[in-house]
């Protein structure tokens, strides 16, 4: 008498289980950041060209006061003080733009399909991008204020930290602009694309040079730049003039359209891997 063993068939879950905060961790992150900071390329174009162009341009208006009634002795802000935040913008604006870069690096080398073989999501990897993206930028505002510090700039504190504050989180809206063109771009050059036209938006935005002495069309066509609203926010602490709506509307504008570029580049990038 035979007897037959019932098989109880064994289900497979083709799911994947994702971990907490889509896999996003600190050794993560610090593999990241640690990864910019080898990149010496990367830290000349973010933290010390910055801080040389400061000194290049400001350090011959250490004594040129901003205002026609006070001298520098007197209290008022100096040109030098303007540019160096505006250097520590421009700055951030390059850190914060690596993050596509960093993006177009791996979509071309083929890592990002690697990726999705993994528990992290396209979410929490293009999060740990940003995150390094501004700990980068964070260094380069730093570092060209600590240089502004040490050859006699001086501010109250509270501007200090709301000048450095703006330039730091204002450059979200490069992080939105670079990963847009990281997911657009199937080359690892994106930055070498990025460069010039972040250094023509830098100069036609107000940063290297004032608009009103652009003046005319160019000062028109300067206040729809991405880089007007930010430069303006970032040195509003020490004029002291009026809340400029203006510049808080471009720096609005502009986050909401690279945000839903690079939203939608990603979707459209994700479905193909």
């Amino acid at each position: 008498m035979s007897t037959q063993t019932a098989i109880t068939p064994i289900s497979i879950s083709n799911e994947r289980n994702v971990p907490p905060l889509g896999g996003f961790n600190f050794t993560l992150l610090s593999i990241e950041i640690r990864r910019r900071l080898r990149n010496r390329r990367t830290l000349f174009f973010t933290v010390l060209f910055p801080v040389v162009m400061f000194l290049m341009i400001g350090l011959q208006y250490m004594d040129t006061s901003v205002e026609p009634h006070r001298t520098v002795a007197q209290g008022a802000t100096s040109v030098a003080a303007y540019i160096m935040v505006s250097m520590a913008v421009y700055g951030a604006m390059m850190a914060s733009t690596s993050a596509g870069g960093a993006v177009a690096i791996e979509r071309a080398q083929g890592w990002s399909r690697q990726l999705r073989l993994t528990p992290l999501t396209p979410t929490a990897n293009i999060a740990v991008k940003i995150i390094g993206g501004l700990s980068l930028g964070l260094l380069a505002v730093v570092a060209t204020f600590v240089a502004g510090a040490v050859v006699g700039i001086h501010l109250p504190v509270q501007v200090w930290i709301l000048s450095g504050l703006a330039a730091w989180l204002g450059s979200l809206v490069f992080t939105a602009m670079g990963l847009m063109v990281g997911y657009l771009v199937p080359s690892d050059n994106v930055m070498q694309f990025m460069g010039p036209v972040l250094a023509f938006l830098a100069f036609f935005g107000g940063l290297f040079t004032p608009l009103k002495q652009l003046g005319g069309v160019l000062e028109q066509i300067g206040v729809w730049t991405p880089t007007y609203g930010i430069g303006e926010i970032a040195r509003a602490p020490m004029s002291g003039d009026a809340f400029n709506w203006l510049a808080v509307g471009n720096v609005v504008l502009w986050l909401v359209l690279f945000g839903a570029g690079a939203a939608l580049a990603f979707r459209r990038d994700t479905q193909r891997v």
